[in-house]
């Protein structure tokens, strides 16, 4: 195929995939109310205020874009499959298929661990350091910010085991390599959760930290599994 059509179909498949966010988010819309009540659980009753008019406004468009996004990703990533997957061999089709469907699992995972452990663990320690001298009332805005950049920042960080995996199948780093740098890979999880979690508290860096920490283990146990299955080249 020459290259301007596969420019073509790059633009066209990056335009279905836009269509799809946009679609997505426009049905998140309709729906935005009970996402925005479904995020402001682990707050626990606090009272949220709308500090300027139209902030909630603003507020539902970037939580039905952020909605809209996560919903259309198995989509997207089927639209980068199908352009790619054309060019590869055989061996490399079997290792993109699953490390792109890795990928999208453990983002998801990622969402589920900060939805379950980080946010609540953070807004209690928050909430708790004022509580004798301050009462709670958030902006509606402020808070959501700092759940959603929580949310897709931990998502982010959840693929290193793919990343590991796929410098491990093609042969760049080897396990026993990553393992021999724990110490690296201990401060760099550490300054991760400092840079990731936008509320800076002790508890969700560490629990960023040692999920980070945990993942990158795994990921050395896949890729000496895969170093173990396939066998040495000369």
């Amino acid at each position: 195929m020459p290259l301007v059509d596969h420019l073509e179909e790059l633009r066209q498949r990056v335009l279905r995939s836009l269509l799809a966010v946009v679609i997505a988010a426009g049905a998140c819309l309709i729906a935005v109310k009970p996402l925005v009540r479904l995020l402001e659980q682990p707050a626990n009753g606090i009272h949220f205020l709308q500090l300027a008019p139209g902030e909630f406004l603003f507020v539902s468009l970037k939580v039905a874009g952020y909605a809209g996004l996560t919903f259309a990703l198995p989509y997207i990533l089927y639209q980068g499959l199908r352009f790619v997957l054309p060019g590869l061999t055989l061996n490399e089709r079997r290792l993109i298929a699953p490390a792109v469907a890795a990928s999208a699992v453990l983002f998801l995972g990622g969402l589920a661990f900060a939805w379950w452990a980080l946010v609540p663990a953070a807004l209690r320690f928050l909430v708790s350091y004022g509580a004798d001298v301050v009462e709670p009332l958030w902006s509606i805005e402020r808070y959501l910010d700092f759940v959603l950049l929580l949310m897709v920042a931990t998502g982010l960080a959840f693929q290193l085991p793919v990343l590991q995996l796929l410098l491990g199948v093609l042969g760049l780093v080897r396990w026993r390599v990553m393992l021999g740098a724990w110490r690296w890979v201990i401060l760099g999880a550490s300054l991760a959760g400092a840079v990731l979690t936008p509320s800076t508290d002790p508890i969700t860096m560490l629990l960023l930290a040692g999920a980070i920490t945990a993942l990158f283990l795994i990921g050395v146990g896949l890729v000496a599994l895969t170093e173990r299955i396939r066998p040495e080249t000369p």
